[in-house]
């Protein structure tokens, strides 16, 4: 339960399903809060001053609104000190944006904590299922992979996409481990998100109408550059511009102020669109170039999650290769046991090193990588 009207509301249809429900916040530790703002000359981003409060995961108000939430619901409310765990996700981000690829935390919370450290919380305390505000589905569908033994069950649970998909969020939980599939529950998957806010006014939940949370937690003035420097310090990270033929055409003041395919804030103007097409850490180069450039017919990943029971060497599939992409046909080769190249119909734009790339057969999901 994270305080806002998602998991609030989940936590609305168990208890009406008949379950017993236990509400779980994340704390985080100590995070920061914008106390002073300026404007940078050189990236055009606030800075600010960091001010400490009390632990929590958005903020001191999200738990405060989740326990409300449980109060009011009359469930029992844990806020579980997950510090060391959000330490492992912030090292992770950091380590990502200085080797110069684009990190996805939310995954990675998903896989270390709300489907990890959650799941062994609920297992301690004798919970048969463990349940999310994400917009997704658990559905059991008939076994039909080759190779399947005469006993084994009929049926089996897949994730698949959420039935709004303006807000599907099965993109983020690829990493989930098929063997506990069966073991999550997504309540508010088979609803739209109008209608999870008229269950909550419903109900009489204060946070019908609370707005969603667009930023990553524990970066919640949205500043990256920021953050980086005041989690790792100073690193001389500025170097060259360049042109996707090596011609200098102006100098950063730091690589991980760029992303794959940014447009804005290159530090340089130009007579038509330009791009960032690759960042070199090595080198500390940031390369820019035009949206040609940035059409990609092919991917390699790494790290896989499969959540079907057999993996052909070979199969086709709609690839989806950020949170805001729409999927691809594609065709998908096993390398090795743990690695893949994706071979797109259409070259796609602004594929970036450090994003999962998910495969979908329809709206199931049959597991996904990491872009390298």
């Amino acid at each position: 339960m994270s305080g806002g009207v998602d998991s609030s509301a989940a936590a609305v249809l168990l208890q009406k399903q008949g379950y017993e429900v236990i509400g779980l916040f994340m704390r985080s530790g100590a995070t920061e809060e914008p106390q002073v703002c300026k404007t940078s000359l050189s990236h055009d981003l606030p800075i600010v001053q960091p001010k400490a409060h009390k632990q929590g995961c958005c903020s001191a108000s999200d738990a405060a609104d989740a326990r409300r939430v449980a109060d009011s619901l009359d469930i029992p409310f844990h806020a579980l000190n997950f510090q060391d765990a959000f330490t492992r996700i912030k090292d992770y981000f950091a380590d990502e944006y200085l080797a110069g690829r684009t990190p996805n935390p939310c995954v990675m919370c998903n896989n270390w904590l709300k489907f990890g450290k959650l799941w062994e919380f609920a297992q301690s305390v004798g919970a048969d299922h463990i349940a999310s505000g994400h917009y997704a589905r658990i559905e059991r569908i008939q076994r039909s992979e080759v190779g399947s033994q005469e006993d084994s069950p009929t049926s089996v649970p897949a994730l698949t996409r959420g039935l709004d998909r303006s807000k599907d969020q099965s993109y983020v939980l690829f990493g989930i481990r098929k063997e506990i599939l069966d073991r999550v529950i997504f309540p508010v998957g088979g609803f739209t998100k109008p209608e999870i806010r008229e269950l909550a006014r419903q109900t009489g939940l204060r946070v019908a109408d609370k707005p969603d949370s667009q930023e990553i937690c524990f970066i919640p003035d949205n500043d990256y550059v920021g953050f980086l420097e005041r989690y790792r310090g100073h690193h001389d990270t500025a170097g060259e511009l360049v042109d996707t033929q090596g011609n200098v055409l102006g100098r950063h003041e730091g690589y991980q102020q760029y992303t794959i395919g940014q447009r804005k804030r290159l530090g340089i103007t130009f007579g038509s669109p330009r791009y960032v097409v690759a960042v070199q850490p090595t080198t500390r180069r940031v390369v820019i170039g035009k949206r040609e450039d940035l059409m990609e017919p092919t991917l390699e990943a790494n790290r896989l999650n499969w959540l079907i029971d057999e993996v052909p060497d070979r199969f086709t599939c709609q690839a989806q290769i950020r949170s805001q992409h729409q999927c691809a046909e594609a065709e998908v080769q096993l390398l090795d046991e743990d690695r893949v190249r994706v071979y797109f119909t259409e070259p796609q734009f602004g594929v970036a090193p450090g994003q999962a790339v998910v495969f979908y057969e329809g709206d199931r999901v049959m597991g996904g990588g990491w872009i390298v």
